[in-house]
């Protein structure tokens, strides 16, 4: 008979790598840049894979994976329905988090900010860069409605298709939102849970502060 496998058995020791405070970029959106080509090289799985989480206007959180589509001075870009949970309560409550964790190289980052919609044009530039078959399911779905079964979407899509055939338009109802960071927290994993924790925020005079966390 086979043993139930416990859980709380589940261990392992982190020791790729260290994260010292001279090493790091004073730049975070820099260094975060460096982490994520080091990721890349890494062949991390899905490197720009993202929790995103977001909370109602009374408080309420919810978390969810979503793709970063852009990372500049301004912040981090991803796109999504407006109308879906998320998007309702970014529109609520326009303060989010971001997690990347890359457990090939032993690495997690996490993002704090206030968020806003990216510019119509930008928006369209990216739509427009989509394939053709995620253009028409921006069409095709309202997300995070229910639906009574798969052939809603299906047919959504084939009326989609049949509507705007190769000329599909950006939806009104979709776009991109950009998260500002606040802080920006890189974690590398140690051995014995001793992990190295460096948080940059913005001070009051919105320069960058470097910050050692205990694990």
């Amino acid at each position: 008979m086979t043993t139930p496998l416990s859980i709380a058995d589940l261990r392992r020791e982190y020791a790729r790598a260290n994260l010292s405070e001279r090493d790091v970029d004073p730049d975070p959106i820099a260094q975060f840049r460096r982490w994520l080509d080091e990721a890349l090289h890494a062949a991390v799985n899905e490197p720009t894979a993202m929790t995103l989480a977001t909370a109602s206007h009374d408080g309420a959180p919810s978390a969810r994976l979503v793709l970063l589509k852009g990372v500049d001075e301004r912040g981090f870009v991803f796109y999504t329905d407006f109308r879906s949970r998320k998007g309702r309560e970014l529109e609520a409550n326009p303060r989010a988090a971001l997690v990347f964790f890359w457990p090939e190289v032993e690495r997690q980052v996490r993002v704090e900010g206030e968020v806003q919609r990216v510019a119509t044009e930008e928006a369209e530039a990216y739509f427009r860069s989509r394939p053709e078959g995620s253009r028409l399911g921006a069409w095709t779905s309202h997300q995070s409605d229910v639906i009574t079964g798969r052939d809603v979407l299906e047919t959504a899509y084939a009326d989609a298709r049949a509507r705007f055939g190769g000329d599909i338009p950006l939806p009104p109802h979709w776009g991109g939102y950009r998260l500002r960071p606040r802080s920006i927290e890189l974690w590398q994993g140690r051995p014995n849970r001793l992990h190295d924790r460096l948080r940059y925020r913005r001070g009051a005079d919105g320069a960058w502060i470097i910050e050692r966390l205990s694990p």
